[in-house]
């Protein structure tokens, strides 16, 4: 499909916004906590997260986006921890859809906006910085790493083999001029809407892949707790 929106390269010095997504349970984390709040190295993931675009660029703007039964617990674990970096939190949709058009209400006028996940703690300043860049120049663009292993694909009879290298994993952050992540969302909501690059890309504007880190993991599971235990101290370290 061809895009309906003409993109043009867009000045470097646009306001930056951080719509962090963190709406998840501790369901696979075999946790009673809400993982995002689930203390690595002494605090919350979600935490973590945030300081990483602080880190990034101290003038961002970071938008978290929680469901309503977690505001009020985000805010005391704020005054417990003395976390003291601004961000605004704004009370997240029934859907992850939903969650992303709450937090696209905070965006003021042309700007660049990442949508990232709440509990990836590990992206680098290097990546955030390489994902905004590139939705500068072209609309929109999402972090993504080759696989290691190799991949089959399911069949009516069984499976088969398939190239890797044709192939990508997508993480976040997927980044994007704010007027096209504002139409994107204007859409009614599909089934096949898995992240922010597939509603986007139902407008028929193209995706533009930036090179990600395997470090750049997303903690679902008590085997990527254990994994994030050593990557903090790496990540503390630098």
């Amino acid at each position: 499909m061809r895009s309906l929106y003409l993109i043009e390269p867009m000045k470097q010095n646009l306001t930056q916004y951080a719509i962090i997504v963190a709406g998840g349970s501790g369901s696979r984390m075999q946790h009673s906590l809400p993982k995002q709040f689930i203390e690595l190295a002494g605090k919350p993931i979600l935490m973590h997260t945030i300081e990483r675009f602080y880190t990034y660029n101290p003038d961002i703007r970071i938008v978290v986006v929680l469901p309503e039964d977690q505001l009020q617990v985000w805010r005391e674990l704020c005054k417990q921890h003395k976390f003291q970096i601004f961000h605004m939190t704004v009370q997240g949709g029934k859907t992850r859809f939903g969650s992303v058009k709450n937090g696209l209400d905070t965006v003021h006028g042309e700007a660049l906006v990442a949508v990232h996940d709440g509990v990836r703690p590990f992206v680098s300043a290097v990546t955030i910085a390489a994902a905004f860049e590139s939705a500068a120049e072209t609309g929109a663009a999402v972090v993504a790493v080759s696989p290691k292993d190799s991949i089959r694909e399911l069949t009516e009879t069984g499976s088969r083999a398939v190239p890797r290298d044709r192939y990508k994993l997508v993480q976040t952050p997927q980044c994007f001029q704010a007027s096209i992540l504002r139409a994107a969302y204007e859409q009614p909501e599909q089934p096949h809407f898995t992240d922010d690059a597939s509603v986007v890309e139902q407008l028929g504007t193209g995706i533009t892949l930036v090179e990600g880190s395997y470090a750049n993991i997303k903690i679902t599971t008590p085997e990527d707790l254990m994994l994030a235990e050593v990557l903090v101290k790496q990540f503390n370290a630098e």
